[in-house]
């Protein structure tokens, strides 16, 4: 039986329209933060606040137990307007689908979440710990950072997390870890006319290039999150002149690591390429400066581990249990192919972490954008259930 009543279902998809229809790019999450404390407050929330970074906080009941649900406002840019078909922030609903940046990643989860909330409120039914739904703030360029000051600076210390990333109504179980790599090469400036009295830098770049091309077909692999990865993705030679030869080349690396593989291993085979090559240069992993609409600003590093939760864990088997009784079919476990916000909350804070969501997750990040309005209200029992699975009935 449906725990969200004809009226509900209704508010929530016009409630995710609302939000789809706001252009929230990381750093601007002001108006959608303004618009999701308002519907908490109006759906009967206990308490409805912002912490420093910008990150909206609702809670729920209360206990020694606290589940979390997390999700992000934020949302990449649109790319090139001719590829949509429609305004990339309309919300057009048509047979089913609700279109729009962000629909997939990830305002339909969060919709979700929150209604999956207003639906146990309605049915008087909060299970015996707290829950605490999280908007959080600028996920998309520095995942983790956010759900780390709440957890962290602000003490929000959680049993349980929940991520709402798309993952078709499965149960992610974790994901690789990434780290961005910078490496210089060093040269000697001189006339283009006479590159014999150089030392080209972008010479000595290829050389790095070609040598990471190498490593990619030898890096770790896992059996569940399977191979690390790597790929340049930006190179920069910066010169006096067009006709002079560059003494400085920097490349940008992107690194996806699986169990197994470290930072200071990423950065030991970059570093090897180097010395067998005998460039002249060095390897660093790239700092982070991450600015919030509010104006707090966090500063680290480009580094966020890979985590993979035990099948037969505790709150792995009750959110199977609780998701099956929602959709009434067992769903599958899976590990997604991104990063998300669970780099922090289990990766480095050690947080029993699952993901689950509506949304294909392939269609993150691309044109024309959609997610069907079915799957987005049957995330919303699949939450609510998934809550009174894992702290219990009262």
């Amino acid at each position: 039986m449906s725990l969200l009543t004809s009226q509900n279902r209704t508010a929530c998809i016009e409630f995710l329209r609302d939000l789809v229809r706001m252009r929230s790019y990381s750093g601007e999450e002001g108006e959608i933060a303004g618009r999701v404390a308002d519907e908490m407050r109006r759906l009967g929330f206990h308490q409805v606040y912002r912490d420093r970074a910008g990150n909206v906080i609702g809670r729920v009941g209360k206990g020694t137990q606290r589940l979390l649900f997390d999700g992000h406002m934020d949302v990449v840019g649109v790319g090139n307007l001719a590829a949509w078909q429609d305004d990339p922030f309309s919300g057009l609903v048509q047979d089913d689908m609700l279109y729009g940046r962000g629909s997939v990643d990830m305002k339909s989860g969060l919709a979700a979440m929150i209604y999956g909330v207003k639906a146990l409120l309605d049915a008087d039914l909060l299970p015996k710990g707290e829950i605490v739904v999280a908007a959080v703030v600028q996920e998309e360029p520095a995942e983790g950072v956010a759900i780390r000051s709440l957890i962290d600076d602000e003490g929000l210390w959680p049993s349980f997390v929940v991520l709402g990333e798309p993952t078709n109504l499965e149960i992610a179980l974790g994901h690789r870890g990434r780290v961005e790599l910078l490496v210089t090469t060093e040269g000697r400036a001189c006339h283009g006319s006479t590159p014999e009295l150089g030392d080209n830098a972008l010479y000595a770049a290829s050389k790095v290039i070609f040598g990471i091309e190498l490593l990619a077909g030898n890096l770790g692999e896992d059996p569940k999150l399977g191979k690390g990865s790597i790929a340049v993705t930006g190179i920069d030679c910066p010169s006096g002149s067009r006709n002079m030869v560059p003494d400085h080349c920097e490349l940008i690396i992107d690194r996806r690591l699986t169990l197994g593989e470290t930072r200071e291993r990423a950065l030991s085979e970059v570093r090897q390429i180097l010395q067998r090559e005998g460039v002249r240069g060095e390897v660093s992993v790239a700092d982070r400066t991450t600015r919030t609409y509010t104006g707090h600003i966090d500063r680290g590093i480009e580094y966020y581990p890979p985590w993979l939760m035990p099948e037969d864990s505790p709150l792995v088997k009750a959110a199977v249990r609780g998701v099956e009784r929602a959709l009434e079919h067992r769903p599958k476990l899976r590990v997604w192919g991104f990063s998300t916000d669970g780099a922090y909350t289990r990766g480095e804070a050690g947080i029993p972490t699952i993901g689950f969501g509506p949304g294909d997750d392939r269609l993150a990040h691309t044109a024309n954008e959609h997610v069907r309005v079915s799957d987005v209200l049957l995330a919303v029992e699949g939450y609510a259930q998934i809550a009174l699975e894992i702290l219990g009935k009262r």
